[in-house]
């Protein structure tokens, strides 16, 4: 998986989860929970779906480098080697 096709893997699943979200608008750079107005609940949910999804497990320890769209695809396609 590319990392622009895990991109698209965390947009379909915030869209999921945020319906009323632009995760087309979302900067890859910025904290996701502030782009698509994401709770610490939705937030979790996000970790799971990815985790169900593509088998990449995020540990807590992990999730300020998943906090942007960038860092979040980034560690899916580092961890799917």
């Amino acid at each position: 998986m590319t990392i622009e096709e895990s991109r698209e893997v965390v947009r379909a699943l915030i869209a999921g989860i945020a319906p009323d979200a632009d995760v087309t608008g979302i900067n890859p750079d910025v904290d996701l929970r502030r782009e698509a107005d994401l709770d610490s609940l939705d937030f979790q949910t996000l970790i799971e779906r990815i985790a169900d999804t593509t088998g990449v497990e995020i540990p807590e320890a992990d999730y300020p480098q998943v906090r942007s769209l960038r860092g979040m695809s980034e560690y899916i396609e580092a961890h799917l080697r």
